[in-house]
């Protein structure tokens, strides 16, 4: 039979790479650590942890153990702030994944709206983008995804994800002149983000009728927007971008038609631990 001690000694290993930084994650010794690894060897039959000179690596069999293994950790998490909800939410944890703009304007005043209402309810909050939030959330790392979905995209179909909306966020053409439009930067340099934010880019310049030629690449706001006015370019940024951080010196011209949605997504059957549909309800009222 499996030991969660030993499952948790595994994701922990996985995630480090190193037996020496789980020993410290989990505060056990090295050799604690060790000893839990040769036990759930003996209990599986499978070789899981091959040694490479001075460190070590998993094998096929161990980094398949160790995603399921985070992921029981991640439920076993669930269930005990579940329990610990059921009680009055007087304690508990619930753990948030969201990119930049949503991580920097709705989920700090939810966060606020929170502490008011539940102060024993703990907050982890984790900057990722909407594709690695909804890894994590398939894996039990987290309990609720703030994402956003393009618009014409459609939403994730695998089973277990459960969305609600919470807002559409206009997008913005951001230029260092007033009143401007898609149609005067036919020619101009484009400032882009990652892959995947440049396909929504992509879309909204198509829809213009060009493709745009990008002359900096940068997913920081901070960044892009410095770049706009210092004319280096033109871009595009989500109305959330723009309340986490906004430049005097350059100027937002709304687009219609190209808006986001904003969703917060959590996984499994329903019902959410009461914990999880108290951070929903206080994104929601965020947002109003």
């Amino acid at each position: 039979m499996l030991n969660l001690t030993h499952l948790k000694v595994l994701a922990s290993v996985a995630r480090h790479g190193s037996v020496t930084e789980a020993a410290k994650e989990l505060h056990y010794s090295q050799s604690s650590v060790s000893h839990h690894l040769t036990r759930l060897e003996a209990a599986t039959g499978a070789k899981l942890i091959q040694r490479v000179g001075r460190g070590i690596r998993l094998t096929p069999e161990g980094r398949t153990l160790a995603l399921r293994a985070t992921e029981i950790m991640g439920r076993v998490d669930a269930a005990a702030n579940e329990l610990a909800a059921q009680v009055g939410l007087q304690a508990g944890r619930v753990r948030l994944a969201a990119n930049a703009s949503s991580l920097s304007t709705i989920a700090p005043q939810a966060a606020i709206a929170l502490a008011r209402s539940h102060p024993g309810i703990e907050l982890v909050f984790v900057d990722r983008h909407p594709v690695e939030a909804l890894q994590m959330l398939q894996h039990g790392e987290i309990d609720i995804a703030l994402i956003f979905q393009h618009a014409g995209a459609s939403l994730e179909e695998e089973a277990g994800f459960r969305f609600v909306h919470l807002c559409d966020d206009p997008i913005y053409l951001i230029s260092r002149q007033p009143d401007d439009s898609m149609a005067h930067h036919r020619d101009s340099p484009w400032i882009g983000g990652c892959s995947r934010c440049r396909s929504e880019l992509d879309n909204v310049c198509r829809h213009a009728g060009f493709t745009p030629r990008f002359g900096s690449l940068s997913d920081d706001m901070v960044v892009v927007q410095a770049l706009v006015a210092a004319g280096k370019g033109v871009t595009i940024l989500p109305g959330l971008a723009l309340r986490a951080h906004r430049r005097p010196d350059i100027h937002a011209t709304e687009l219609t038609g190209f808006a986001r949605r904003i969703h917060a997504v959590t996984y499994g059957d329903p019902p959410d631990p009461p914990a999880t549909l108290a951070l929903i309800q206080a994104l929601r009222d965020s947002v109003l």
